[in-house]
């Protein structure tokens, strides 16, 4: 089969023919259709998960999949053969992926039937981006008619996290170019904020003089997220996605969150699902790519939404 690998850390992706991997106990092999590139991809290349858990090398890249079972192992009970599932294809040991024509999971792993109307493209774009998103939420417990201000906002999980935060009852303040503030309102957003067109919090500042509620900020660096932390009113939250929160200093002003690393899995996302199926969350896909076109995009500069794999 072709899969998109790295045969070491730090090593260029490429494309080669690998073994179709075999199912074993509790397991199922999905013939994945579609697969979904986060950020978190590259990073898994370069080794982000060195010395945390084994890995075996060529390293089979990509986290978000969707496809049809193809086959399944003994004691398999959830699933059976030619049902649509989507799922985080990401184990012990790491190299065993979703940029890929097949992949083996545990049945009770991260991995949910999808629900008829929504197609497998769509599908696979959730996971990462979709649960970081979901979690977030449900780790701030937001309160209709609270101030969200999402900084980030037109990447994936911001896409998501927009969406979600107004489904909660926020009113939500995107950051956005220009060019794009339209489609933020489109998913949910009040207002937007033109990071090219001026300081973030100085802007902010001058629309909210009392302060906001939340502050999801999922791109800035610690003393950039520092500053803007300075918008939330005391007893507020405050949650960074990529570990730039100084949370000592969040504690110290009675502030609340810090940084948070995603630990939703099977229920989060069928929640998700369910959410698409009825209309009420959108999967913003920027690009859908050919697998033999994956390696030129795994850590490409982000776009708006996501981009996805067809294998």
């Amino acid at each position: 089969m072709r899969a998109i690998v790295v045969r070491k850390f730090g090593a260029t992706p490429e494309l080669i023919d690998m073994p179709v991997p075999e199912v074993g106990p509790g397991t199922v092999r999905v013939q994945l259709e579609a697969a979904g590139v986060n950020p978190f991809d590259a990073k898994l290349a370069d080794g982000i998960l060195d010395g945390k858990l084994p890995h075996d090398f060529p390293m089979i890249l990509g986290v978000d999949g969707a496809g049809t079972i193809a086959s399944v192992g003994p004691g398999v009970n959830r699933f059976a053969v030619g049902d649509r599932v989507v799922g985080k294809f990401l184990g012990s040991p790491v190299g065993h992926g979703s940029f890929a024509e097949f992949a083996v999971i545990p049945e009770d792993g991260t991995l949910v039937h999808i629900p008829e109307g929504v197609p497998t493209v769509t599908a696979a774009a959730l996971p990462i981006a979709g649960i970081t998103a979901q979690d977030l939420v449900d780790a701030t417990g937001i309160e209709p008619g609270q101030t969200v201000l999402i900084v980030g906002a037109t990447g994936g999980v911001g896409s998501f996290l927009v969406q979600l935060a107004n489904i909660a009852g926020a009113q939500v303040i995107a950051t956005a170019r220009g060019s794009v503030a339209d489609q933020m309102t489109r998913l949910g957003a009040a207002e937007t904020v033109d990071y090219t067109s001026g300081p973030i919090r100085e802007q902010v500042a001058a629309a909210h003089p009392d302060g906001i509620d939340v502050l999801f900020d999922l791109v800035s660096p610690p003393e950039v997220l520092a500053e803007l932390t300075g918008l939330v009113r005391d007893g507020g939250t405050v949650y960074s996605t990529i570990w730039a929160a100084d949370e000592a200093a969040l504690q110290a002003r009675g502030l609340r969150g810090g940084n948070i690393e995603s630990k939703g899995g099977a229920s989060e996302l069928a929640r998700l699902l369910d959410r698409v199926a009825e209309g009420d969350v959108v999967v913003p896909i920027d690009a859908t790519v050919p697998l033999a076109d994956g390696p030129a995009v795994i850590g490409a500069p982000g776009a708006r939404g996501k981009t996805v794999l067809a294998i």
